[in-house]
């Protein structure tokens, strides 16, 4: 009588054929049978041999190795169906559309151009347009992680500290009656209305562009000469927190002006956005799509948060205005919580248009613009690599190597410079909102975000795109931008995790810091004559200066972390960097390597030459072949 054979398991391995689970055995015709629907290939070795003894024959060797299911469906250098790409994209794109409304009219805010419906409406395009170049550069030859860039708050808030300038401040409404009495004005084109003048907006604007230009090129030295990391040396959560925590000295008279119109629907929009973030937070929307493969079905991708609610306050918005409700005076506060209060510039405003350099005048300077756009540079900078190192951990790739990291801070202070040309009166950054995308919808290809740049660039140039934006009722940005700001305040406190609260260093440096940022502003505001050195340039510089509480936190928070005695770790500098040094121990498993790093098209006669070796921005192609 025959032995029977002894059976070795030599592995198991997962199909990865789009979800199918229809697998079989690839062993002899006798274990076919034996086949499930489990959605795993095993193969299996049958070794027999008739002259082993029982004992032996007996002796079965069972190893399974399961391979780990791949953690991205889409990764960075992947390239998904159009189709996909396309959907992908729109969703990314959804996302950043209410922050780059609100910030384009803050913007219209410190300009004065609360109510000249065609100014906001280029801002908004030229938010669009830089938004989708920056995103466009960054991917393909910038950091190169799917990473969004867009307006950046850091850059607005702390010129919002302007108006309280004196040469800053908006006219009263006496004096635009004044102004509009002695000049022959067609009051039924300004619909009972009294915008600023155009020159008036157009001077604030030609300030913020030199301003902001010579900002930005700042920054793109500082990335061009890899000073990236000295910055990160000096600059950790204990300055970062007491500065950007001062935004609500700014940031809760915006929102209050925007929800005041009507608190209504400011409150239904804003509610409504805290039930879908918070309570529904792990629940997702359902899309009807079809294809050729699956026919009519539902897709399910995670809830547009702040895009859902604004939709719905916009849509209650229209019910009032439709039932009276809501004042139809255009001197009335709820005038402008009407959904038909700004209909007019959707057939005013051109069907195309496309911002260029001075398209609001000559570049002048300003130096107290200039002050607020460098903290809010240094602000900027420390958040991308933070941004960058989240990017590339959500990917499942290496964190970005040096010359990465200095070519993605060369780009952003780039567009920073355009963006100041252009007129937009903020420069652009990384989002972390798109980054945490990445990790819900598990894709990360670059090509997602190249069309998704392709889309903004095209919501910029259609111009009654931008008219439809424009027409959102103030209510519902005010409780937008409830949501907004509370979460971009929630991430500046989260931050408070990498330092050492249990020590009596670190929380003095944080209340004295944050005290003076209160008080300072305060006392300009009760003498705002206060100081006088004699020359009205340097009055205006030092007036500016202390009366942001951005700059007086930031500035006494960043002196005393690097002056009084105190560890690296208790300071959150080392948690902070999220550097390789911080991962020393732990297994980290990636999907893709340092080659996505790569900066494509470089001639060889570059890639041979010593420049390439001394560029902060390069990579060292000579190491590179050493170790090839």
């Amino acid at each position: 009588m025959s032995q029977s054979k002894p059976i070795e398991f030599v592995g198991m391995k997962k199909i990865q054929e789009g979800g199918k689970g229809n697998a079989g055995f690839d062993s002899s015709e006798d274990l076919h049978d034996s086949s499930v629907n489990t959605g795993y290939k095993s193969d299996f070795q049958i070794n027999g041999d008739h002259s082993r003894d029982k004992e032996n024959a007996a002796t079965e060797k069972v190893e399974i190795v399961i391979e780990k299911p791949r953690p991205l469906v889409y990764s960075v250098t992947d390239s998904p169906p159009i189709h996909l790409t396309l959907l992908l994209a729109i969703q990314q794109a959804l996302l950043p559309v209410s922050t780059s409304l609100s910030v384009s009219l803050l913007v219209a805010e410190l300009v004065c151009a609360r109510d000249d419906d065609e100014i906001k409406a280029k801002l908004l395009g030229t938010t669009f347009f830089m938004s989708g170049c920056a995103t466009l550069l960054m991917v393909l030859v910038g950091v190169r992680l799917p990473i969004f860039q867009g307006p950046s708050s850091t850059y607005v808030v702390p010129l919002l500290g302007l108006a309280q300038l004196q040469e800053w401040s908006c006219p009263s409404k006496e004096d635009l009656v004044s102004y509009y009495s002695n000049y022959t004005t067609n009051m039924t084109d300004l619909h009972g209305r009294l915008p600023v003048p155009r020159e008036v907006i157009y001077g604030h604007l030609e300030k913020l562009q030199g301003s902001l230009m010579v900002a930005g090129g700042i920054h793109i030295l500082i990335g061009l000469t890899g000073l990236v990391g000295v910055i990160a040396k000096f600059v950790g959560p204990i300055t970062i927190v007491p500065s950007l925590f001062m935004v609500v000295l700014y940031v809760h008279n915006v929102t209050v002006d925007f929800a005041e119109t009507y608190w209504g629907s400011a409150a239904v929009t804003s509610a409504f956005g805290i039930i879908f973030s918070l309570y529904l937070a792990n629940r997702s929307t359902p899309i009807p799509f079809w294809n050729n493969s699956r026919g009519f079905h539902i897709m399910w991708y995670p809830l547009h948060q702040i895009l859902i609610s604004v939709i719905i306050g916009w849509i209650l918005s229209a019910v009032l205005t439709s039932t009276g409700v809501l004042s139809n005076d255009p001197n009335s506060v709820q005038f402008y919580a009407r959904t038909d209060a700004r209909n007019s510039i959707l057939s005013t405003n051109p069907w195309f248009y496309f911002p260029y350099p001075g398209q609001f005048g000559a570049f002048r300077f300003d130096a107290a613009a200039f002050v607020g756009a460098i903290v809010a540079t240094i602000m900027s900078v420390v958040d991308s690599i933070c941004d960058y190192n989240a990017c590339a951990r959500m990917c499942h790739v290496p964190f970005p190597p040096a010359h990465a990291m200095n070519r993605g801070i060369f780009w952003e202070g780039l567009m920073s410079f355009f963006a100041g040309m252009t007129g937009a009166g903020h420069a652009t950054n990384s989002y972390g909102g798109n980054i945490g995308a990445i990790g819900i919808t598990k894709s990360a290809s670059r090509r997602i975000f190249v069309v998704l740049a392709g889309i903004y660039i095209m919501f910029a140039i259609l111009g009654k795109v931008n008219a439809a934006f424009i027409t959102i009722p103030y209510s519902v940005l005010g409780g937008s931008m409830l949501l907004y700001f509370g979460i971009f305040l929630g991430v500046v406190l989260s931050q408070l995790q990498f330092i050492d609260l249990n020590c009596t260093r670190n929380l003095a440096i944080l209340g004295i810091s944050i005290l003076l940022g209160f008080m300072m502003p305060y006392w300009v505001k009760k003498n705002p004559k206060g100081i006088e050195t004699g020359v009205e340039e340097v009055d205006r510089v030092l007036t500016m200066l202390i009366s942001n509480g951005i700059f007086i936190a930031g500035v006494v928070s960043c002196f005393l972390d690097n002056t009084v005695p105190g560890t690296k770790e208790s300071r959150g500098l080392e948690a902070f960097a999220e550097g390789e040094e911080s991962l020393k121990g732990e297994k980290v498993e990636y999907i893709e390597g340092m080659e996505i790093y790569d900066v494509p098209f470089i001639p060889d006669c570059i890639k041979k030459s010593k420049f390439a070796k001394y560029c902060p921005i390069l990579p060292d192609y000579s190491k590179k072949k050493e170790s090839s």
